[in-house]
C-alpha cells in the first residue's frame, strides 16, 4: 500500500494499492523531489473517468511501468474534484503545450512546481501519433539529466504565461443589455435544429445556456428562444444520455442525436439540468419536462443520498470492468421481462436484436414529445427491478460542497415549485449537514467529506455555489436562511476578492501557494466561481439591502465585461448577474399565515412563474422585517394575504388574489422584455 489509502477520495484509495509510490498533493512530494533531484510526476484524474481507469490498469497496475515511474519521478496524484484549484493551473499548462486538455491528465514539473511538459491519456504501447506511456517516461528522464537547462527555461517561460493568464485587468467596460443581444445571437448562430444543442458532437447538456433562453422567453415571449429550447429539451429527454428507467441524466453524448452517452452520472449535471427542466416547465406547463424533473430528482434522492443528507459525487461509466454495461440491454432480455408488451415497449425504446451499442441497446424514446403507451409505464418498474440485480457502477461518495450547493438549490427551488414538502425536507437536511459538517470549529468551509472526515480547505465556488443555495432557501422557505448566507458571504468576500483587479480568486488568502493563484473566469461544466458569486452577492444585496455586497459582484462584473462584451455565449452563467444590473429589477413579498388557504395561493402563485432577475419572500406579518427590507411595512389588507409587487423597493398596490397578483407578475416581465 502507498501514501493514497488514508485519503478521504475514493479515487485516491482505488491507486492506494498500485505498484507506484503515489504521493498525495502537498508539501511532502515536493520535498522528497527537492531532497533526490528528481522531477514530479502530477497524474490527475476523477472516479468516474472511463480513460482514467484505462490508463491506471494499463500503466499504474503494471509492475515494470511503475518501477521505471519510481526511479525516475517523484509521483503524485489528484482528484480533480478535490483539487480544482491543482487541476485548473496544470490544465491551463497541458493545453498551452498541446493545444487540448482532458483526463487523465499527466504533467511533469520541476521540484518547485513550474510544469515543463505533459499530456492527457498515454497508451502502454506505441499507436499512429502517440508514443507509449513508458517512452514519455524514458524521454522526460533524459532531458532532466542531459538538457536541465532547457527545460528549467521552458517551465519558466509556461510559469510567466500562466501568471499572465490569471492578471486579467478590468478594461474600463460596463455591462450593459446589449450583452444580452449578442449572447442570444450567438446562441441562434449555434444552434443545430434537428436534436438541439449547441455545436456538434461530442454533446454536452447547455443547461445554463438553456436557461438563459428560458429566461429571455419568460419576459419576451420570444417563439425562436422557446423553439431552441424545446427542442433541445426534448431530444435530451428522449436520448440515451438520459436513464430512461431511472432516471438521471449521464455525462456527455458521443453523437449528434443524443443517442450513445459517456455513461457516467454527475451530481451537478443533475442539478443544473433539474433547474433547466423545472424552467421549461413553469414557463410551458409541459408534463413530460415535469416528470424528466421527478424523475431525476427521484435518482438522486435513491441513490446518491447519504444518510446524514449529503449527497455523493457520481456514479462511474463503468461496472465490472465494462462502459456502460449496467444500463444497456438485449431484445432477449426485454422479451424475458415484458413478456406481452415486448413489442410496444421495443418499438418505444428502439430495441432491436442487434442492438445500436457493441451488440446491445441503449434505451432510448423514438418519439420525442408523446406521452408514453401503458405498455411502457408497466413495463419500466418491472425493467428497474431486474437492472437492480446487476452489478451497479462504483460509487464517488465524497461529498463536495460545490456540487452539494448545486443541487440544493436546484432541489429546494423544485420543491416549492411543485409542492413536494418531502423534497423541501431534503433540501433543508441537506443545507444543515453542509454547514455542520463541512466546516472547522473555527468556521472555515472545507470542500470534500467522506465517512465523517472533512477535508481540503473549500474554494470560491464552495462558497459562491452555497450563497447561492442559502439564498433560494431563504427565498421559498425560511427567510431565516439569510443569517447562514450572509456568513458565507462575509467569508467569500474576506478570503477570496481581488481588491485590486476585481473578481474572486479561486484559493483563499490562507491556502497554500501554487505556481499562480488561479481564478475561475469561464463557464464550463459547472458555472464558474465568479459567475456563481456575482449572481449570489446581487441576490443577496437586494435581500438585505447591503451595497457592499453589491458592490463585490460589481468587481466581477467589470474585470469580465470586455471578454463578456467579444463573446457571451462563454459566460451563460454569469448572464443571470447581467440581467439583475441591465434590467429593471423584481422584488415580490406574500405575507399571510402559512397554511392559510388564500396565503397559499398566493404563494404557489409566484412559485409557478419563472420570475427571471428576482427575488422573493414570504412570511407572517411583521416576520422577518429585520433580515430583509423586502418584507419591512408589508401588512395585510383588511385582514387578508397580500402580496406585494415591487421594483427596486418600488411596489405597486398590494393585491390579494391570484388573478391579481398573475396580472402584475406579467406586467412586471413585460417592462423587463421592453428594456
Amino acid at each position: 500500500m502507498n501514501r493514497l489509502a488514508d485519503e478521504t477520495s475514493p479515487y485516491l484509495r482505488q491507486h492506494a494499492a498500485n505498484p507506484v509510490d503515489w504521493y498525495p498533493w502537498g508539501e511532502e512530494a515536493f520535498a522528497e523531489a527537492v531532497a533526490s533531484d528528481r522531477p514530479v510526476l502530477l497524474s490527475v484524474g476523477y472516479s468516474a473517468c472511463h480513460w482514467c481507469h484505462v490508463m491506471a490498469h494499463e500503466s499504474f497496475e503494471d509492475s515494470g511501468t511503475a518501477a521505471e515511474m519510481n526511479r525516475r519521478f517523484v509521483n503524485v496524484k489528484v482528484d480533480r474534484e478535490e483539487r480544482p484549484d491543482v487541476d485548473a493551473v496544470y490544465m491551463q499548462a497541458v493545453q498551452a503545450m498541446t493545444g487540448h486538455g482532458g483526463w487523465p491528465m499527466t504533467v511533469f514539473l520541476t521540484p518547485d512546481g513550474r510544469p515543463f511538459f505533459g499530456g492527457t491519456y498515454f497508451p502502454k504501447e506505441d499507436r499512429p501519433g502517440m508514443s507509449s506511456f513508458r517512452r514519455v517516461l524514458e524521454a522526460v528522464d533524459d532531458a532532466w539529466r542531459n538538457r536541465r537547462a532547457d527545460l528549467d527555461s521552458q517551465a519558466s517561460h509556461l510559469a510567466e504565461a500562466l501568471a499572465r493568464g490569471s492578471a486579467l485587468q478590468p478594461a474600463g467596460d460596463t455591462v450593459s443589455v446589449d450583452i444580452l443581444r449578442s449572447a442570444y445571437a450567438q446562441l441562434r448562430e449555434r444552434f443545430e435544429p434537428r436534436y438541439g444543442g449547441f455545436g456538434r458532437a461530442p454533446k454536452f447538456p447547455p443547461s445554463t445556456s438553456l436557461d438563459f433562453l428560458l429566461r429571455r422567453h419568460a419576459r419576451t415571449h420570444d417563439d425562436e428562444s422557446l423553439a431552441m429550447v424545446r427542442t433541445t429539451l426534448d431530444a435530451m429527454a428522449a436520448g440515451g444520455v438520459y436513464d430512461q428507467v431511472g432516471g438521471g441524466f449521464h455525462r456527455y453524448s458521443v453523437d449528434d442525436y443524443w443517442l450513445v452517452p459517456h455513461f457516467e452520472k454527475m451530481l451537478y449535471d443533475q442539478a443544473l439540468l433539474v433547474r433547466a427542466y423545472l424552467h421549461g416547465h413553469l414557463v410551458t406547463g409541459e408534463p413530460r419536462w415535469r416528470r424528466v424533473v421527478e424523475e431525476t430528482v427521484g435518482y438522486v434522492l435513491r441513490d446518491l443520498r447519504q444518510d446524514g443528507g449529503g449527497f455523493s459525487s457520481a456514479e462511474d461509466a463503468d461496472s465490472e470492468g465494462e462502459e456502460g454495461r449496467f444500463y444497456v440491454w438485449g431484445l432477449d432480455e426485454i422479451q424475458a421481462i415484458c413478456g406481452g408488451d415486448t413489442p410496444a415497449v421495443a418499438g418505444w425504446f428502439g430495441v432491436t436484436a442487434s442492438g445500436n451499442f457493441e451488440g446491445a441497446n441503449i434505451l432510448h424514446a423514438v418519439t420525442r414529445d408523446a406521452p408514453r403507451p401503458a405498455e411502457v409505464e408497466r413495463a419500466l418498474p418491472k425493467l428497474f427491478a431486474a437492472r437492480a440485480q446487476r452489478v451497479r457502477p462504483g460509487l464517488d461518495d465524497k461529498v463536495l460542497l460545490e456540487w452539494n450547493a448545486l443541487f440544493l438549490r436546484a432541489l429546494a427551488e423544485a420543491a416549492a415549485a411543485l409542492g413536494r414538502d418531502d423534497w423541501m425536507d431534503a433540501a433543508r437536511t441537506n443545507a444543515s449537514f453542509l454547514l455542520d459538517e463541512l466546516r472547522r470549529p473555527d468556521g472555515r468551509f472545507l470542500r470534500s467529506w467522506q465517512a465523517g472526515e472533512a477535508r481540503h480547505l473549500a474554494y470560491a465556488q464552495d462558497h459562491a455555489a452555497l450563497l447561492e443555495a442559502l439564498c433560494t432557501l431563504a427565498e421559498v422557505d425560511d427567510v431565516v436562511w439569510l443569517d447562514a448566507a450572509r456568513g458565507v458571504a462575509e467569508q467569500l468576500i474576506q478570503r477570496f476578492v481581488d481588491d485590486e483587479a476585481g473578481g474572486f480568486f479561486t484559493t483563499g488568502d490562507d491556502a497554500p501557494d501554487l505556481v499562480v493563484r488561479p481564478k475561475d473566469l469561464f463557464d464550463g461544466a459547472t458555472p464558474s466561481a465568479n459567475s456563481l458569486a456575482a449572481d449570489g452577492l446581487l441576490r443577496l444585496a437586494t435581500l438585505t439591502g447591503d451595497r457592499r455586497y453589491g458592490d463585490a459582484a460589481g468587481g466581477v462584473l467589470s474585470l469580465l465585461a470586455e471578454p463578456l462584451r467579444r463573446q457571451p455565449s462563454a459566460f451563460p452563467s454569469l448572464l443571470e448577474a447581467v440581467e439583475r444590473v441591465v434590467l429593471p429589477s423584481l422584488e415580490v413579498a406574500v405575507v399571510g399565515t402559512p397554511g392559510d388557504e388564500d396565503y397559499e395561493r398566493l404563494r404557489h402563485e409566484v412559485l409557478g412563474h419563472l420570475l427571471p432577475g428576482s427575488v422573493t419572500a414570504f412570511a407572517p406579518p411583521d416576520v422577518g422585517a429585520d433580515r430583509t427590507p423586502l418584507l419591512a411595512d408589508r401588512a395585510l389588507v383588511d385582514g387578508a394575504p397580500a402580496a406585494y409587487v415591487c421594483e427596486g423597493y418600488v411596489c405597486r398596490r398590494p393585491v390579494t388574489t391570484e388573478g391579481e397578483l398573475s396580472g402584475e407578475l406579467d406586467a412586471a416581465l413585460a417592462r423587463a422584455g421592453a428594456a
